[in-house]
């Protein structure tokens, strides 16, 4: 069985790469990039494909029995026609199976809700397809609070608009492992699975970090517009309003899920606690 890995260069593409390596042998395992030198440390074969080229992925998909689409980062408006080039390149080759990296998140009206939108319309893309699927619907991933904890620290705290919400994390590193099995085992063929952690408050969070860096972070909630202007200060709108719609998202229990975590990958999800122990040590 040979499986491609579209967006390999990228931080949960590789993550997924390097568990399926490990799994089935990197002769079997395929990445392809828009920019093919970007995943060469990979060791494995890289083909070129470029979301926006129908044509690149009829090549790039020749010989692949199951693709892995990682969702594009490009606006939402892009994105859903991205990914059916992915999906019709597939059909055409004849691959068997179409594994999906989606999103948590229910379609609540904030500025995140496009790009959840158009995650939810390839995942009716895929299902309608013809072909076996399977999709994971990823969690907020921990890694960028852990990347942030320097301004963390020198702002004394961690702000934002999230409240008393509970977010389930989850991180690249976990997905990767539940990914190659729903790539590899037949069992998750039609599911939809919830790939998170445990649900915790900010507070929580800072709690954790405290614990593992030895730092003296507090939580301070804001209001929703207050956050989104300083991020749009910071990051520019689009990226800005982006990242507000996510703790918006968070405030009103849009990421409070339960996991399917366990089902994907036949072990529980970390904990947070250790994950960020994970990560300090990585």
């Amino acid at each position: 069985m040979r499986i491609a890995v579209t967006s390999v260069s990228g931080q949960l593409g590789s993550a997924i790469a390097k568990y399926l390596i490990s799994e089935i042998g990197k002769e079997n395992v395929i990445g392809i990039a828009r920019t093919p030198e970007k995943a060469k440390h990979l060791g494995i074969q890289i083909r070129k494909g470029d979301y926006n080229s129908r044509q690149e992925f009829d090549q790039a998909l020749l010989g692949v029995d199951v693709v892995l689409l990682v969702s594009g980062m490009d606006t939402p408006d892009k994105r859903i026609q991205q990914h059916r080039n992915v999906i019709e390149a597939a059909k055409i080759n004849g691959v068997k199976k179409i594994v999906y990296t989606s999103i948590v998140g229910n379609e609540e009206q904030n500025s995140f809700t496009p790009i959840v939108e158009s995650n939810r319309q390839t995942e009716k893309d895929i299902q309608n397809s013809g072909l076996q699927w399977s999709i994971g619907r990823n969690g907020i991933y921990i890694e960028p609070d852990i990347e942030y904890i320097d301004n963390y620290v020198q702002a004394g705290e961690i702000r934002n608009c999230a409240g008393e919400g509970k977010c389930a994390y989850t991180s690249r590193n976990e997905l990767g492992y539940a990914y190659t099995k729903m790539l590899t085992e037949e069992k998750h063929n039609n599911n939809i699975y919830n790939l998170v952690g445990e649900p915790i408050t900010q507070k929580q969070l800072a709690s954790y970090i405290n614990q593992v860096y030895n730092t003296e972070l507090e939580f301070k909630a804001i209001s929703v517009e207050e956050y989104k202007q300083e991020r749009i200060a910071e990051l520019g709108e689009f990226m800005g309003t982006v990242i507000t719609g996510i703790y918006e998202g968070i405030l009103n229990g849009a990421y409070n899920v339960k996991s399917d975590f366990q089902k994907a990958a036949g072990r529980a999800h970390q904990s947070t606690l250790d994950v960020i122990k994970q990560l300090k040590l990585s």
